[in-house]
């Protein structure tokens, strides 16, 4: 504030003041006198402002605002008078309206919804009134609020989707689970049901205290007697001030169980609990996962669990459908089907093509239809995953306890009703015992008028009237005013002989009630047999048998990435700048040998494809780098495109240094310690490592060999440790040697020689030799051979090898080794993008000093890079470039391949092939020169015209 626009005093001019600092200044302030404050107060009497708030010190008897007699106007700050405000608002709420009471498991609005039914007469075997008379009983006696708020209240006790065991019995339409809602007041109608007979019986035998109603006309109960937990039974929720409650619905029998089993064993344990009531039991049935949460929430009192809906996977028209008929707890059936739509229009969830809602009074019944390539458990895992097909119950076990909210474990929860039963059955009983002794007493004084029953009679008829025929009875029999008065108000029926034993049966048997009553007051252990007597009977006749059931796998609720992603083999590429995606594998047709193929990725002038590989979509991949670090990674993780896209830098999905290339690939299904992954580097070292050594992923990567400075990693393959190897080098050497010659090393360790390598030559890869198969070299001129295992003989580790293939001018170099049998097929790569997948059936076995046959045609300038092999239908799995052999398929994804795949595969393999002339491959065996394809096998391959498009098209 500007110093000019206060006075000498530091006091704002009237006319820039608010009116509420106005009328602040013109209260008095503290220090001011009595005298002075009575002044004020009698100047404000001759000119009394009906606006004016008036703070008197006195809440209970309010001044008016023209009255200040006794009183005194007192400043608060407003912070203070919110606090005190808002607290006492907060108590009331969590007090007075949001929290149960642990006594009988009511809030005080449905607690005064069952006493006023009750007092009404409204039982089960009553006929049903309107419900508007109920609200309007309940707001006008003790319930001083909004009746829509009662009436919801009330619908929801009727709801038998809400309560377990529903305690009001409603006629008419009391709401669904698709959310409608109950019919107005006006029409519906109830009546309590008859387990609610169960709360309020014997309420008016003193076993509660009463407190006057918000008018003080009428008596209310504090709590209602309860025979039984129907905390425990109905569950309760409720958003107080600063905390909430969320208790779970349980089964009757099951808490009626364990309330005994405390009652008999009063230090039981949780565990001891849980065998009698294994956890939450809610009307609408559904399955719980797990039971490690169940048992936090009864040892803690807060806990979760997970509630799925009851869904089974169907057959139907060629096709499958998931069926539902139970749905967790507190979904609304229509907003859920509403959302599965959008989950599925939104290709959230693919491979739903219709849903069906055939629920009726019968029950629920759903059916969500599925397209017939489908896979229905991913989809109803997807269904888990994004709907509220699966939901997560958090349980706070808050309740009031002697008018303070406590979270209380289930033993606590039991204990303090066993505690308020036993306070009731004992406050009954002394109410029976006052009753009984009381009509003892009356019994008593009749039959000491019938022993004298004539002058009895005599005395009453000389009597004036009645007072002095009490009178003399009292003088003259020693009785007291209420006996004199039963004598006087006995019928004369009563003096028949019959009626007369009737009395002193009556009064022998009061009196035996009383010896029993009084020996229930003095035994703790009577008053426990009641509870655990009256228990029984209400298990036995309002029990039933579970809804929910309780699934013991922990993990059916630790829903996986790969349970939501569909199971398919998928072709991975990567070109040299670092740009990698998938495909489905079936997008690749086979062709016969010499074919040019088709577009396999689509890249840029500067980049050309490197790597290639196959596996499932829930494989893990370990990317090898030339430095000798290993990363993972997910198939599914990689992003899925066309033929034709580049794909993802993989850089943006591997934390990569800047001056690191991917080397090897080994796509794993599961880490275990009986597997071994075997390295081979450029510079002719192996080292061998225990695949579970890779087992733990971390985002960096970790170290997987330690290499020279002018060395990388060229190769890695999957062993059991008891395999030859089979080393080649880019000049056409191959040597074999035992695996078992190369002893398992840690991580970090750097290898032995495997090949010992002439100058200028480099190690190009690393086989499993298995004596069935052959071993297919590749050059980079696209010219290649397969020659029989057992021609390469097995050396000593770091030998110099044997012939391999012949490097000519022609051939070019060697790019790649792959061992492989008559059934697998083989994938070209070329720098340029071509990819060629060709039959091996089709190109017949040679010798090992050759030159081999033409396996694809180049353009200008390309050159094969790498080759990718696909095995044989009975492995069901896929090998890669820079992957190793087949045993990887055998022995660690086994069976991945689907079924459809492997049709597909089949059908490819059945393609017409191009044969080769096996007189060309003997002369090129014996001269160890090569020999071009027959001029019909050319002429078949060029003529081709899908061909000829793919040519044109790459060039």
């Amino acid at each position: 504030m500007d110093e000019q626009n206060s006075n000498e005093n530091g006091e704002l001019p009237e006319e820039t003041k608010t009116p509420v600092e106005n009328e602040l200044d013109n209260l008095p302030d503290k220090s001011e006198s009595e005298e002075e404050i009575q002044a004020d107060q009698a100047d404000q009497e001759d000119q009394p402002d009906p606006e004016e708030h008036i703070y008197s010190s006195s809440s209970e008897n309010p001044k008016q605002p023209d009255d200040f007699s006794g009183g005194k106007i007192v400043k608060n700050l407003i912070e203070d008078e919110m606090k005190r405000s808002y607290i006492d608002y907060a108590m009331s709420v969590i007090v007075g309206r949001a929290l149960p009471d642990v006594r009988d498991g009511l809030k005080p609005v449905h607690r005064r919804i069952l006493f006023a039914m009750g007092d009404l007469g409204m039982t089960f075997n009553k006929p049903f009134k309107k419900s508007a008379r109920i609200v309007g009983e309940v707001i006008g006696k003790y319930h001083p609020h909004g009746d829509t708020a009662i009436y919801d209240s009330m619908v929801r006790m009727a709801q038998d989707f809400s309560l377990r065991n529903p305690l009001i019995d409603g006629q008419g339409n009391f709401g669904s689970i698709d959310g409608d809602r109950a019919a107005a007041m006006r029409y519906t109608e109830a009546r309590l049901s008859k387990i609610a007979d169960e709360l309020l019986a014997d309420i008016n035998k003193d076993t509660v205290d009463f407190f006057q109603n918000f008018s003080g006309e009428f008596q209310e109960p504090e709590v209602l007697p309860a025979k039984f937990p129907n905390l425990l039974v109905n569950g309760s929720s409720g958003i107080a001030v600063g905390m909430a409650t969320n208790i779970p619905p349980h089964n009757l029998k099951e808490v009626c169980g364990a309330t005994i089993e405390l009652i008999d064993n009063p230090d039981a344990s949780v565990d001891e609990l849980m065998q009698h009531m294994k956890g939450p039991d809610f009307p609408t049935g559904g399955i719980i996962c797990g039971t490690l949460g169940i048992k936090h929430a009864f040892t803690y009192g807060r806990g979760k669990v997970i509630v799925r809906a009851r869904a089974e996977i169907q057959e139907h028209k060629k096709a499958h459908r998931i069926f539902i008929d139970e749905i967790p707890y507190m979904v609304n059936k229509s907003q859920l089907l509403e959302h599965i739509a959008s989950l599925a229009s939104q290709k959230t969830i693919q491979g739903i093509s219709n849903i069906k809602d055939l629920s009726d009074k019968s029950g629920m019944r759903v059916f969500i239809e599925l397209k017939s390539d489908a896979n229905p458990s991913v989809i109803l895992n997807q269904l888990f995953k994004h709907s509220r097909l699966q939901t997560t119950f958090g349980i706070i076990n808050l309740s009031i306890v002697n008018g303070v909210p406590k979270v209380l474990t289930l033993k606590d929860t039991i204990q303090h009703f066993i505690d308020y039963r036993e306070l009731v059955v004992r406050r009954k009983t002394e109410f029976d015992l006052k009753k009984a002794k009381e009509r003892a007493h009356i019994l008593e004084g009749l039959i000491i008028a019938l022993d004298d029953i004539d002058n009895v009679i005599q005395k009453i008829k000389k009597s004036k009237n009645a007072d002095d025929a009490k009178e003399v009875l009292i003088t003259d029999y020693s009785l007291t005013e209420p006996q004199a008065k039963a004598i006087l108000e006995m019928r004369l029926q009563k003096l028949a002989s019959l009626e007369q034993e009737k009395i002193r049966r009556e009064h022998d048997d009061i009196m035996k009630i009383i010896e029993d009553l009084k020996a229930i007051l003095a035994s703790r252990e009577k008053i426990l047999d009641i509870i655990k007597y009256e228990l029984s009977e209400i298990r036995n006749k309002y029990g039933d048998d579970r809804r929910t059931e309780i699934s013991f796998d922990e993990t059916t609720s630790d829903i996986e990435v790969e349970d939501l992603i569909e199971e398919a083999d998928m072709v991975v590429t990567m070109s040299h700048s670092g740009y990698i995606k998938r495909l489905n594998v079936d997008t690749y047709k086979s062709q016969s040998r010499g074919g040019r193929g088709v577009i396999g990725s689509g890249t840029k002038d500067d980049d050309f494809l490197e790597h290639l590989f196959i596996a499932s979509t829930h494989s893990t991949v370990l990317f090898f780098t030339d430095k000798g670090k290993v990363y993972w990674l997910k198939v599914y993780e990689i992003p899925e495109s066309s033929r034709q896209a580049k794909g993802k830098a993989i850089i943006n999905l591997l934390n990569l240094d800047n001056d690191e290339n991917i080397s090897a690939f080994i796509p794993v299904s599961q880490f275990d310690d009986s597997h071994f992954v075997v390295f081979s580097t450029k510079r002719g070292s192996v080292k061998k490592t225990e695949l579970l050594d890779f087992s733990r992923p971390r985002k960096g990567g970790i170290r997987a060999i330690n290499l020279r400075e002018d060395d990388s990693l060229t190769d890695v393959v999957l062993t059991d440790g008891t395999f030859n190897l089979i080393i080649a080098t880019k000049k056409g050497m191959a040597a074999r040697f035992s695996e078992s010659q190369v002893r398992p090393m840690g991580r970090t360790a750097s290898g032995v020689r495997g090949i010992k390598l002439k100058d200028g030559d480099e190690v190009i890869g690393m086989v499993k030799a298995e004596d069935e198969k052959t071993l297919f070299t590749i050059t980079e001129n696209g010219f290649g051979k397969r020659t029989a295992v057992g021609e390469y003989r097995l050396i000593g580790r770091g030998g110099i090898g044997v012939k391999n293939i012949i490097c000519s001018e022609r051939n070019g170099c060697a790019v790649t080794i792959k061992n492989v049998d008559e059934e697998d097929e083989l994938m070209f790569i070329s720098q340029s993008g071509i990819i060629i997948r060709t039959a091996v059936k089709g190109i017949s076995s040679i010798g090992r000093n050759t030159q081999g046959v033409r396996l694809m045609r180049l353009g200008a300038g390309d050159k094969v890079i790498g080759a990718a092999k696909i095995l044989k239908e009975d492995n069901g799995d896929i090998e890669s470039d820079k992957l190793g052999d087949s045993d990887l398929g055998k022995e660690l994804l086994s069976d991945e391949l689907s079924d459809e795949t492997k049709s597909n595969l089949n059908e490819i393999s059945n393609s017409d092939d191009t044969s080769v002339d096996e007189s060309s491959d003997n002369s090129t065996e014996n001269s160890g020169e090569s020999t071009e394809p027959s001029d019909n096998s050319e002429k078949t391959s060029t003529e081709n015209p899908s061909d000829s498009t793919q040519l044109d098209e790459t060039n």
